[in-house]
């Protein structure tokens, strides 16, 4: 028995099974490796089985995306304390394991923590997915410490601490098994994106907390799977974060808070059209309908949660209007 379980989702991705297993298989020595395949194809499988045979290979029969994929890998496994949630697209380093796991024994409380995401491209600076630790505002929108919307900050040490925040990165996220599978894991209907956040809100509402811890850092590549400007990842990210605003928000005013975030999400659109692409317009338009068309899906799950009354680190103004009308871009400034 493993105390940790590291566990790389992989779909189509042999190019960075080859480039990247070899430095988590360096620097885990006492965590067991698992690459769960989501039906790929491509030549990852037998990339494993020549290459890496002392990784162990969960097969799926069925691409059944980030969420569900994970949840069907990790209902395969049972003797973890601790679960890693890796991208295939992740360079680790010495000692990114050992800072999250005591950190993470000594409370019982904190169920999910992510190291510090640095961008493997260019190293001096943050990455998009996760950064220096995840928050949402009041709308549900989510930013980082080091990254709001696109900019990106410089790594200057200005966060190498410890603190507790709403949401860690699913591009590598350390979670505590039992209560990952006590709350029936990612939400399998998201396929990609906001899983993370939707998880860790929940996780909040069952009184856990969510940290990020400073003394461990990784590289991400990012876009490794869905590119940012796929108009596939707009919808998910439109559609997912509106189904997770409305399961999760414990607003006494949640039909004003989704509706101002539907007119928010209409003007981006509006911004798609004119400033990139008829398509990520598109994107926006199909998942309002598609919100609409499963609300009933939505609303349901609503009710599976016992709301608390106040979620910690949920930011009490508008990041949108603060970040395009005021020009806010720093997470300092806030």
């Amino acid at each position: 028995m493993k105390k940790v379980a590291i566990v790389i989702l992989n779909y189509n991705g042999a190019k960075f099974l080859t480039q990247f297993l070899p430095s988590v298989i360096k620097n885990a020595s006492n965590a067991a490796i698992y690459v769960a395949d989501n039906a790929s194809t491509d030549n990852s499988v037998q990339i494993l089985k020549e290459q890496f045979p002392d990784v162990q290979l969960i097969q799926l029969a069925i691409n059944h995306g980030f969420a569900q994929g994970y949840n069907e890998a990790l209902a395969q496994i049972d003797d973890a304390t601790y679960f890693v949630l890796l991208n295939s697209d992740v360079e680790v380093t010495p000692n990114w394991i050992q800072p999250i796991v005591e950190l993470m024994d000594s409370d019982p409380t904190i169920a999910a923590c992510q190291p510090k995401i640095k961008d493997f491209y260019n190293k001096s600076y943050f990455e998009y997915a996760g950064a220096a630790g995840g928050f949402i505002d009041k709308l549900g929108y989510p930013f980082c410490r080091g990254r709001i919307f696109n900019v990106l900050e410089e790594d200057k040490g200005q966060y190498n601490d410890t603190v507790p925040v709403f949401w860690a990165t699913g591009a590598c996220m350390f979670v505590r098994a039992d209560v990952y599978k006590q709350l029936g894991g990612f939400d399998g209907d998201f396929f990609a994106h906001m899983e993370e956040i939707d998880l860790c809100w929940r996780m909040q509402h069952a009184g856990y907390q969510i940290y990020y811890c400073g003394q461990s850092e990784v590289y991400h590549v990012g876009g490794g799977t869905l590119h940012k400007s796929n108009p596939h990842k707009t919808f998910l990210n439109f559609r997912n974060g509106l189904a997770m605003l409305y399961k999760n928000s414990s607003n006494n005013n949640l039909f004003l808070q989704v509706l101002t975030r539907l007119v928010l999400d209409g003007v981006a659109g509006a911004k798609f059209l004119f400033f990139d692409s008829w398509q990520d317009c598109w994107a926006v338009v199909r998942a309002h309908f598609n919100f609409y068309a499963q609300w009933k899906r939505w609303h349901q799950k609503r009710k599976t949660i016992i709301h608390k009354a106040h979620i910690n680190h949920i930011y009490p103004h508008n990041i949108v209007w603060l970040h395009f009308a005021k020009g806010i871009k720093y997470y300092k400034d806030l």
